[in-house]
Parts: structure tokens; C-alpha cells; sequence
């Protein structure tokens, strides 16, 4: 092992072990890990310039602009609402139709104003139901999980394992080529929680949340993000609405049709939001959450030192002599495992860009084409929900809730392994190595 790769082994372990802690703020932590490697001439300034101007960060502060504009003129508060009263009149079957309703949301716009502005609907239909709200939150949350995971721009962790995948070498994907995959994992894991995982938390819902658990919950610092910002309700604004939406819609058509990569068509959707007056530059700025920006910047700079000095060849030579005799379907079965189980205890962020050089590399070792093994990582990176601070959305309605940390192990646990045998399952299928 060279100084350097010893150097940024180091720093990572540094920077995972403080994420772990959760006492600093994560943007804090990758910032830091960020600047010690540049000190240290492990990362050279124009990586790091490369790291903050990436096509992930450049598209997600534009998808964050464009969805900040539809969230100011009510649009997605009016389709939440126009969803509740269309199934109130179907019971509770109907309450599980407006949240299926807001996981297909999920795909094009970020989960936690979704969450935010539908936990407290979901919750007084479920008390006017004479259902506990318990029964109903965490499948919630979940379900925008899983949606934000169908398609490339439905979360910020697709994009990043996409902008890290071409960083090795590998072509990009395409907004809906994930879909399929996600699809099929979703549907899944919403069965079971249509049939089992509701029972189950309706089983515990008389039992009181840990005071130490929601203390914990409201420290939250691990997963930035001001969910306040979108809490708001807003009146519907009919042309504010119809310009945002029909900007975003051309947007993903632009990108999906193969007119120009999603990064430019979606800063020049925000740009031209802008011009058009649908949302003014003050607006814009607070809309770019820049926690969230900073955070995945100097994760990508820390993930760089991985792919840089060697290391994630290094580690996954050293891998190769216990996973090979498995053959590609069970070294994907054991990536997918191993990144459901970093995804529990680190950011999204930091699992997409320290695991996916490791997938592109392992898929190299093993002669096989390294999509599938990429998709594993996408998949597996956004199934955080065995805690409830694997993800923002976990931590919001463990609050709204009332959860105990048990609720979502007891509920978590058993979606998780749905989720990775499907997955791995899945995946080949539709990637074939």
C-alpha cells in the first residue's frame, strides 16, 4: 500500500467514523475530509474544482430550483389534497392509493416535501378511519423511498452513482432505464407492506416512542436538509402551477429523448423559471439547499481518493479471491447486501460514492459488464429502512409519529431482505452481466 492510498484510508476512516457519531453535521464532515486531502496532495485542486462543478451537483441544484417553483405555487399541495378527497370515499384502502399516490410522485420530485406535506393528511385520515397512524407512516415514508428510485432524477443518489459510474469509465443511463428494476422492487416491497408490514406496526401501535429515540430523532444531523422549507401550505396558483409543471415536463423530455444530458436541460428549466417570472432569484437561492450541494461535493472528492490512488483496486483485489469462485450473480448478492447494510449507518451520498468505483471495479475483476452491479448500488443505496435515520424521510415521520426505534427494525428488517432478493434477483434480468 502507497503513502497516499494509506493517507486516504485514513481520512475515509476518519470521515465514516464521523458520520457515524452524528455530533457534526455531515456537510461539515465531508468538507473537512474534502480539504485534508487537497492539503495533503492527495487530491489535486482542478479534482476537486471537477468535484463541485459535476453534472450530478450542477442537475440536482437545478431539480431543487424547478421543484422549489412548483412547491411555492401549491401544486403538489393540491394534488396531495385532490388525491385524499378522490379515495376517502374507499376507506382505508383508499388512504393506501394516496400514498401509492405520492410514492409515483417521488420519481420526478425529491421525497421530502412529498412526506412533509402529506404525513400530517395521512394521519388525520387515519385517525378519522379509527386507525393509528402508526399503521401508516412508515409504509408512507417508505413508498417515496422506493419511488425516488425508479427513475435517474428521483433522487439524489441515483444521480451521484450515475456521475461516480462515468467518473470509471462507464456510460451514463438514461432517465427511465432504471425504471423496470425499480418497478418490480417496489412492488414488492409495497405487497408486503399493503399485507404484512401495516398489520405489523398495527399490532405495536399502542406502544409509547423511547424519549431517548426522539431525542435522538430531533438532533438528526446526519441527513441535512431544512424539510421546513417546504412545510408550508400554499394556495394553488393556476399559471405559477401550469409554467413550473409544463418547464419540468419539458425537462424530462428533453432528457429522456437524448436532446441534451440532464444537466443542461435542467439548469436551463431553472434559468428560464427565472426569466419568466414563476420564480424570482431570492427564491431560486433558498430553494438550492445548499447543505445537501456541499455535502455530496465533498463526498464525490473523498470518493475520488478511493478511485485516485489506487485504493478501490486494491480492495477489490484483495476481495477477489473470496468472491470469484461465487461467479457474478453472487458477488452481486453480496454487493447488494453489503451496501443495504453501510446504507443503514452512513448517508446516501457517502454509500454512492465510496461503493460505487468498488462495483465498477469488482464487475472489471469478474469480466462481466458492470451495469448490473451499478444498479445494485442505486437500488441498494436508497433501501434505508431497517433505522429511522437511514433516510430524511424516515426521520420525519419518526417524529409525526411517535415511533420507537423497534418499529421501524421490526418492519425495516424484513423489507430489507425483500428488497435484496428481489433485487438481486431482478437486476441481472434486466442488466445482463
Amino acid at each position: 500500500m502507497t503513502f497516499d492510498q494509506l493517507l486516504a484510508l485514513v481520512i475515509l476512516a476518519a470521515v465514516v467514523a464521523a458520520l457515524i457519531h452524528g455530533k457534526v453535521r455531515a456537510d461539515v464532515v465531508a468538507l473537512t475530509g474534502a480539504a485534508a486531502l487537497l492539503a495533503t496532495g492527495v487530491i489535486r485542486p482542478v479534482e476537486v474544482q471537477g468535484a463541485f462543478a459535476s453534472p450530478a451537483i450542477i442537475t440536482l441544484a437545478s431539480l431543487f430550483v424547478i421543484a422549489y417553483a412548483i412547491e411555492l405555487s401549491g401544486l403538489l399541495d393540491w394534488v396531495i389534497q385532490r388525491g385524499v378527497i378522490l379515495c376517502r370515499r374507499i376507506g382505508a384502502l383508499g388512504l393506501w392509493l394516496a400514498m401509492g399516490l405520492c410514492g409515483a410522485g417521488s420519481a420526478f420530485l425529491n421525497n421530502t416535501p412529498i412526506v412533509v406535506l402529506a404525513a400530517p393528511v395521512v394521519r388525520d385520515m387515519a385517525q378519522s378511519l379509527g386507525h393509528s397512524p402508526k399503521r401508516y407512516l412508515i409504509p408512507l415514508s417508505y413508498l417515496t423511498i422506493m419511488g425516488g428510485a425508479c427513475t435517474l432524477i428521483g433522487t439524489s443518489t441515483n444521480l451521484l452513482v450515475n456521475d461516480m459510474a462515468r467518473n470509471a469509465g462507464q456510460p451514463g443511463f438514461g432517465i427511465f432505464e432504471i425504471t423496470p428494476v425499480a418497478l418490480v422492487i417496489g412492488a414488492a416491497g409495497a405487497a408486503y407492506l399493503f399485507l404484512l408490514g401495516g398489520r405489523t406496526l398495527a399490532k405495536h401501535a399502542g406502544d409509547e416512542s423511547d424519549d431517548a429515540d426522539q431525542d435522538q430523532a430531533d438532533s438528526g444531523v446526519v441527513y441535512v436538509g431544512d424539510s421546513e422549507l417546504f412545510a408550508k401550505h400554499r394556495p394553488l396558483d393556476l399559471t405559477r402551477a401550469l409554467v413550473s409543471a409544463g418547464v419540468f415536463v419539458g425537462v424530462v423530455i428533453v432528457a429522456a429523448m437524448g436532446w441534451a444530458p440532464i444537466a443542461a436541460s435542467a439548469f436551463a428549466g431553472a434559468v428560464l423559471l427565472v426569466l419568466l417570472g414563476t420564480i424570482n432569484a431570492d427564491e431560486a437561492y433558498r430553494g438550492l439547499r445548499p447543505e445537501v450541494l456541499l455535502l455530496i461535493a465533498g463526498m464525490v472528492v473523498v470518493g475520488l481518493s478511493f478511485e485516485v490512488t489506487g485504493l478501490a483496486s486494491t480492495v477489490t483485489g484483495g476481495l477477489i479471491g473470496l468472491i470469484q469462485p461465487l461467479g457474478p450473480w453472487g458477488a452481486l448478492f453480496l454487493l447488494y447486501g453489503f451496501v443495504l447494510l453501510c446504507t443503514e449507518v452512513l448517508s446516501n451520498a457517502a454509500v454512492a460514492v465510496l461503493l460505487t468505483p468498488l462495483a465498477v471495479a469488482l464487475a472489471d475483476s469478474l469480466g462481466v459488464d458492470a451495469r448490473p452491479f451499478i444498479v445494485a448500488v442505486m437500488m441498494a443505496a436508497s433501501a434505508a429502512f431497517a433505522t429511522p435515520f437511514g433516510y430524511q424521510t424516515n426521520v420525519l415521520v419518526f417524529q409525526i409519529g411517535r415511533y420507537s426505534y423497534m418499529d421501524f427494525v421490526r418492519v425495516g428488517l424484513p423489507m430489507n431482505l425483500i428488497t435484496w432478493v428481489v433485487g438481486g434477483l431482478v437486476i441481472p434480468l434486466v442488466f445482463p452481466f
